[in-house]
C-alpha cells in the first residue's frame, strides 16, 4: 500500500504532453540546422526529371531550333538553316540564364545544335544536321535491349541509383520483371524513333524528318518515363512491406 501512495504522486505529477509538443517531436530539431528537413519530405522536393529540363518550357525550348533549322533550310538553304538554329539556341540559353534557371539545359543545348550544323556544314547536306541524334538512338537501343538480356534492366539501374534506394531491388524478382517491362518500352521506343528517322533520312525528306524528331521526342519519352515510374512504385511498395514484414 505504501508503494501504490510513493507511485501515485509521481504518476500525478508527470505532466501529459500537450497536442503541440507531440508535433513538434516528429518536427527537425532545431540543432539539426536551419535547412534541416525531415527524410519523407526532402524525398519529395528532389526535383523532378522534367523540372531538370526546365519544365514544360524546357521541352519546347529544345524543339525550337529543329524547327528553326527546317524553317531555314526550307527558305535560305543550309547557310539559313545553320544559322536560324545556333541564334535561336543561343537566345534560348540566354534567357533561362537571365531566368536564373538551371545552367546545363541551357549549355548543352547551345553545344548539342553547334555540334549538329558543324557536322551538317561540313558534309554540306541539311539531313545531316540529324544524324546524330539517329544513331544515338540505335545506341539506346541496343545498350538498354542488352541490359535486359544481362537481367539488370537499365531502367532499374538508373532509377535507383539517381534516387539512392540501392541495389534492393535486384534481389527482387517481380522487381526486376517490372522494371524489365519498362526497359523494353524505352528499347521500343529508342528502336522506332531509329527505324522512322533513318528512313526518312535515306529517303532525303529533311522537312518530315525534322517533323518526325520533334514529335517522336518528348512525347514518346514521357511514355517511357510513366513505365519506369509504375516499375518504380510497384517494386518500392514491395520491398517496404517486406522490410516491415521482417521487423
Amino acid at each position: 500500500m505504501a508503494i501504490n501512495q510513493t507511485q501515485q504522486p509521481l504518476d500525478a505529477g508527470r505532466p501529459v504532453p500537450e497536442a503541440d509538443e507531440r508535433r513538434s517531436a516528429a518536427e527537425p530539431r532545431p540543432d539539426a540546422g536551419p535547412g534541416a528537413q525531415p527524410p519523407e519530405q526532402a524525398h519529395r522536393q528532389r526535383p523532378s526529371a522534367l523540372e531538370q529540363a526546365g519544365g514544360v518550357r524546357g521541352l519546347i525550348y529544345s524543339a525550337l531550333p529543329v524547327l528553326a533549322f527546317v524553317i531555314g533550310n526550307n527558305i535560305g538553304g543550309l547557310k539559313t538553316a545553320i544559322i536560324a538554329a545556333l541564334a535561336l539556341s543561343v537566345v534560348i540559353a540566354a534567357e533561362r540564364l537571365l531566368r536564373k534557371e538551371s545552367i546545363m539545359p541551357a549549355v548543352g543545348g547551345v553545344f548539342g545544335v553547334a555540334i549538329a550544323a558543324g557536322i551538317s556544314w561540313w558534309t554540306g547536306s541539311a539531313k545531316d544536321y540529324f544524324l546524330i541524334g539517329i544513331w544515338s538512338n540505335l545506341a539506346a537501343a541496343l545498350v538498354f535491349g542488352i541490359s535486359v538480356l544481362a537481367r539488370r534492366p537499365l531502367a532499374g539501374v538508373l532509377w535507383n541509383s539517381m534516387t539512392g534506394r540501392g541495389t534492393a531491388w535486384q534481389e527482387d524478382r517481380r522487381s526486376r520483371r517490372d522494371f524489365s517491362i519498362a526497359t523494353i518500352v524505352l528499347t521500343v521506343i529508342f528502336a522506332a524513333r531509329f527505324a522512322v528517322q533513318q528512313y526518312l533520312y535515306e529517303a532525303d525528306e529533311v522537312g518530315t524528318l525534322g517533323t518526325a524528331k520533334i514529335i517522336m521526342g518528348y512525347p514518346l519519352l514521357a511514355v517511357g518515363l510513366l513505365a519506369v515510374a509504375w516499375a518504380a512504385r510497384a517494386s518500392h511498395r514491395r520491398l517496404r512491406a517486406a522490410e516491415h514484414a521482417e521487423h
